[in-house]
């Protein structure tokens, strides 16, 4: 199965945010090339929030281009055999933690915004990782910093994207 493929059943599957579900579909339905960053209309990301709910935390990485705390994500690379891979990849590789596990039950959330030219809008599919038992970090060329953060403190630190992604983790777990 191709990886857009695998991004429509994902979708189709997915049970929360009808209108902006239905909205990812139609622009992969108008986009063939829709997974792939050369598409300039916009296309689909995969992200994972990297959850320690033994601490009660999360570790969000600081985007070096955006400046901005984010949860781990990226681009889909043509490895990537499905929605779910690309996330727990990028999820390993900015965060450098291996071991981490996926949350189950598919995406958590959609988050599509937009970005600069010459590319319009992130269809990101959100999911989230368990850090194993003792995880440590290690900062990817990706980030400035990359560090833990108690959930109380996320929103003094994130926008309500990740905001609303840890709520949406939390009320799974």
């Amino acid at each position: 199965m191709s990886l857009y493929d695998d991004a429509v059943l994902v979708l189709k599957s997915y049970e929360d945010q009808e209108e902006l579900r239905q909205a990812y579909l139609d622009h992969l339905a108008a986009h063939p090339d829709g997974m792939w960053k050369s598409c300039h209309s916009g296309h689909v990301t995969a992200s994972a929030l990297v959850i320690d709910p033994e601490h009660g935390r999360v570790l969000l990485t600081l985007h070096k281009k955006l400046r901005m705390w984010l949860q781990m994500g990226g681009h889909c690379e043509p490895e990537d055999t499905s929605l779910k891979a690309a996330a727990l990849r990028e999820a390993t590789e900015e965060s450098g933690i291996t071991g981490l596990t996926l949350l189950p039950g598919g995406p958590v959330r959609l988050d599509r915004h937009a970005i600069p030219a010459p590319c319009h809008f992130h269809y990101d599919v959100q999911y989230a990782v368990l850090a194993p038992p003792g995880a440590v970090q290690e900062i990817s060329d990706e980030s400035l910093d990359l560090r833990w953060f108690p959930y109380d403190e996320v929103a003094s630190v994130a926008d309500e994207s990740v905001v609303r992604l840890l709520e949406a983790t939390h009320a799974r777990l």
